[in-house]
C-alpha cells in the first residue's frame, strides 16, 4: 500500500512508488461493485487469488496481470468503498492486519517489449475478457495512442461528453475510440477498412488531433444536419453517414417533417433506420411492418391461389406478401392492401 496513487490522467502507482499497476496497454479498472467485493471476500477469507504477473523494468516493475484485483484492493484499504456498510476503517484492529498482511502470489516475467505483450494477451485469454480494441491496444502502444485514450479511453472523456447521446457502448471498454477508428478508417484506402492498419501507421505520431478533429466533425455535422434530437439516434453509423453525405447539401427543414411523419409510422419497426432512409431513400432500413399470416391467408382466398401477375396458380407456401399500394405512395400494412403474389413475380416487383 505505500506509495499508493490512483490518478485517472496519470496512471496508478504502487509499492512504493516501484510499481506501474496500469501500464500504456492496459484497460481502465472495469469490475463492477460485485467483482470488487468478491475480491475482498477471498481476501479477508484468507482464500488465495489467482497469480498476478508483474513485468521486471530497468527501474520499476509493470503490472502485467492483476490490474482489477490489486486495484479493488488498495481502493479498499484506502477507504474509497464499503462492503455491507463496512468500511476498512471500522475493521478491527486484528482484521485490518490480517488483510494488510495477505500473501499475493507474484511471478515475475522478464523480456522483450513483444514477448510481454504475448504474455499479457495469453494471460486475458482466462480472465475478463478483453474486446478486440483493448487486444490492439496492448500491440499498439505508444505516444498517438496515449493521447487518443485521453480523448476517446476515460470515464467522462471529451467524447463521451460530446457525443455519448449519439454513441452506444463505453469509453472504458474502447467502444468509442474502436468507433472513431473505424469510422475514420472508411475515409481513405490506405486504411483498407483496417483499425489495426490505421493504428500501425499512425502508432508513432505524437497525438490524435486528427482523429480526434474528424470525430468532432461528424458530430457537428450530425448536430447540424438532424435538428432535433431524439433516442433512436443513438448508435446510429454516423461516421459512415458522414463519409457519404457530409457534402451534399440538405433542406434540414424538410428531413424535420420526414423524420417525425415516419416517427408516427406504425409500419415503421426499426425507427433508427428512418435515419438512413431519409438520406438514401432505401426501404430496408426501416424494417416495414410484415403483413400477418391471416392477411395473407385472407389475400390468398380472395385470389383464389392465383398470382395477379403471371395469371398463375400457386400454393400458398410458394406465394408472399405484397403491397397493392406501396408503403412509399401511401399504402399500409393491412388485409385491404394485401395481395399474394408467387416468389418469382415478388422478386422482379422488388428489383424494379
Amino acid at each position: 500500500m505505500d506509495g499508493y496513487v490512483n490518478n485517472s490522467e496519470e496512471g496508478v502507482i504502487g509499492y512504493h512508488g516501484q510499481l506501474n499497476i496500469r501500464p500504456k496497454y492496459q484497460r481502465e479498472f472495469v469490475y463492477i461493485d460485485k467483482q470488487r467485493n468478491a475480491v475482498i471476500d477471498t481476501i479477508r477469507k484468507n482464500f488465495p487469488l489467482n497469480v498476478m504477473y508483474w513485468v521486471k523494468n530497468a527501474d520499476m516493475y509493470e503490472l502485467l496481470d492483476g490490474q482489477q484485483r490489486t486495484i479493488s484492493f488498495c481502493e479498499y484499504v484506502i477507504g474509497n468503498f464499503s462492503i455491507n456498510y463496512q468500511y476498512f476503517h471500522n475493521l478491527t484492529k486484528e482484521e485490518q492486519e490480517q488483510i494488510l498482511n495477505y500473501k499475493l502470489f507474484i511471478y515475475i516475467c522478464e523480456g522483450t517489449d513483444k514477448e510481454k505483450l504475448d504474455w499479457f494477451k495469453i494471460i486475458n485469454i482466462a480472465g475478463e475478457e478483453l474486446t478486440d480494441q483493448e487486444m490492439r491496444n496492448a500491440i499498439y502502444t505508444g505516444e498517438w495512442l496515449t493521447d487518443a485514450k485521453r480523448h476517446f479511453s476515460k470515464t467522462n472523456c471529451a467524447a463521451y461528453g460530446l457525443a455519448n447521446k449519439y454513441m452506444k457502448g463505453s469509453p472504458i471498454r474502447q467502444d468509442y475510440l474502436e468507433t472513431a477508428i473505424r469510422w475514420i478508417c472508411a475515409t481513405n484506402s490506405q486504411y483498407n477498412n483496417s483499425i489495426e492498419q490505421y493504428m500501425a501507421i499512425h502508432q508513432h505520431d505524437q497525438n490524435a488531433n486528427m482523429l480526434w478533429l474528424y470525430f468532432q466533425n461528424v458530430i457537428s455535422w450530425v448536430q447540424l444536419t438532424f435538428k432535433k434530437y431524439r433516442k433512436e439516434m443513438k448508435g446510429v453509423d454516423w461516421g459512415y453517414l458522414y463519409n457519404k453525405y457530409k457534402d451534399r447539401q440538405f433542406d434540414i427543414n424538410l428531413l424535420e417533417e420526414q423524420i417525425a411523419k415516419l416517427m408516427r409510422d406504425d409500419d415503421v419497426t426499426k425507427k433508427s433506420g428512418i435515419y438512413w432512409y431519409v438520406l438514401d431513400g432505401k426501404e430496408q432500413h426501416l424494417n416495414i411492418r410484415a403483413f400477418t399470416e391471416n392477411m395473407k391467408r385472407e389475400a390468398y382466398e380472395r385470389q383464389q391461389g392465383v398470382c395477379p401477375i403471371c395469371g398463375k396458380h400457386f400454393d400458398i407456401e410458394l406465394m408472399e406478401g405484397d403491397h397493392i399500394t406501396p408503403w412509399a405512395s401511401g399504402g399500409r400494412t393491412n388485409a385491404e392492401n394485401c395481395q399474394m403474389l408467387c416468389k418469382e413475380c415478388n422478386r422482379h416487383k422488388s428489383d424494379n
